[in-house]
């Protein structure tokens, strides 16, 4: 009667591990579409100056949201101010198949600096948006990826898509041990009030900022990556980089684009 019992056990052990198995097969297979769907949609956000050499310089990464002609990135991507006299524009390239990449005119529709997020809008033909995930349902130990441009154009403006998970949703800045672990970034964040955002255990880099992190299910953006606002706050204590990727949740960009027509 026992070995019957054991032998039934491992039986139905077998068989969930199999199934658990094929399902992790399946996302695997499923993730070279998702990330076929999710390129035409991720940018390059720079400036465009037709007498400096080279004449396009890239700051970020963007994605298409909303209508196709609204790019969603970080507020720190976009530069303080454009050279009039040099005829300085902000621009953003798409991919265009097999014809390569094409740069359109884009301007700014939206700022949200406290939480470093920007829209853009740009002209002519409306892009493939990515849906933004409305359930608000982001857990830790969530599978994700994200796809941008790291280290702008020395890797070649091609998108890059990293894969990981949710390692933690974290307030973006806390209160120090001691004084000389706070600096005017980490006071004025904590007067304002802190928000939660999202730690990543995947490397992003500073090319990457602006891009969309999608969970792996839809493909829909949970958050904006940033490599930047929230390291200089997060950060402040250490004397060196830790490496740690952060992302801003998506429901701060779902309430810019309610206030856009």
């Amino acid at each position: 009667m026992r070995m019957k019992t054991f032998s039934g056990l491992f039986g139905r052990v077998a068989a969930a591990l199999f199934l658990l198995s094929a399902c992790g097969g399946a996302v695997a297979a499923d993730l070279p579409d998702l990330i076929e769907r999710v390129k035409p949609s991720v940018v390059v956000v720079g400036t465009y100056q037709k007498t400096r050499s080279p004449a396009f310089v890239m700051r970020g990464t963007g994605f298409v949201v909303g209508n196709g002609s609204l790019i969603a990135t970080n507020a720190h991507v976009l530069p303080e101010v454009l050279d009039p006299a040099g005829s300085e524009v902000l621009v953003v390239q798409v991919l265009a198949g097999k014809d390569g990449a094409q740069q359109r005119l884009a301007r700014m529709e939206a700022l949200d600096r406290p939480h470093d997020l920007a829209l853009l809008r740009i002209d002519g033909t409306p892009l493939p948006p990515m849906a933004l995930n409305g359930s608000g349902q982001v857990r830790e130990g969530q599978s994700v990826a994200f796809t941008g441009f790291p280290i702008g154009g020395v890797l070649g403006l091609s998108p890059v898509t990293h894969r990981g998970m949710i390692s933690a949703i974290t307030p973006i800045a806390l209160p120090g041990a001691t004084a000389q672990q706070l600096n005017e970034k980490v006071i004025r964040r904590l007067k304002s009030g802190s928000f939660d955002v999202l730690q990543l255990d995947a490397t992003a880099y500073p090319g990457n900022s602006g891009g969309p992190l999608f969970e792996l299910e839809k493909g829909e953006v949970i958050g904006i990556i940033n490599m930047v606002f929230v390291k200089g706050t997060k950060e402040a204590a250490l004397t060196q980089p830790s490496g740690i990727s952060f992302a801003i949740p998506v429901h701060f960009l779902r309430e810019m684009l309610g206030n856009v027509r």
